[in-house]
């Protein structure tokens, strides 16, 4: 009898040797040339005639959240001449079914000299938008902001790569 949770042990004197396979076997199954190429291109049809999904304006890869992340990136930071989509000071963009955008954001340190006046001109530049409803800035300090944020141009354009 076998109790929950034990394993069984079973001895054998022999296990039989799998079956081999055989040219026969192959060419009952097989598909001719001509068929093989049907195959492949009924697929390759399908795939070509594919369309995209369709994504929602508010999504990634939507017009509208596009266009906010557009406008953001013609904002760049005063000390550095990077814009600051690029330089990793956005951490969100969130635009509702209503065309709300929501962007949380933040600063290379709290005590930057355009502390007061960048998350007001980010506010203004995505409620600029056409299609956005209103526009709202979060800054946020945590997680603080380092370069390892910056995208690859970014560190390019500073010579960091």
């Amino acid at each position: 009898m076998n109790e929950p949770g034990k394993i069984a042990v079973e001895e054998v004197d022999a296990v039989a040797a799998p079956r081999r396979a055989r040219v026969e076997d192959l060419e009952t199954v097989a598909e001719s040339m001509g068929e093989k190429l049907e195959r492949k291109r009924d697929y390759l049809e399908g795939f070509l005639n594919k369309k995209p999904e369709e994504v929602s304006s508010s999504e990634p890869g939507g017009d509208l959240y596009e266009a906010v992340v557009e406008a953001l990136k013609e904002i760049y930071d005063p000390e550095i001449p990077v814009n600051i989509y690029d330089l990793g000071l956005i951490y969100g963009v969130d635009v509702s079914p209503d065309a709300d955008v929501t962007i949380s954001m933040t600063l290379t340190t709290p005590n930057c000299p355009v502390a007061e006046s960048m998350p007001s001109e980010v506010e203004l530049r995505a409620g600029a938008v056409p299609g956005v409803r209103d526009a709202e800035v979060v800054l946020v300090w945590d997680p603080p902001w380092d370069p390892q944020k910056m995208s690859d141009e970014a560190r390019l354009e500073l010579g960091m790569l």
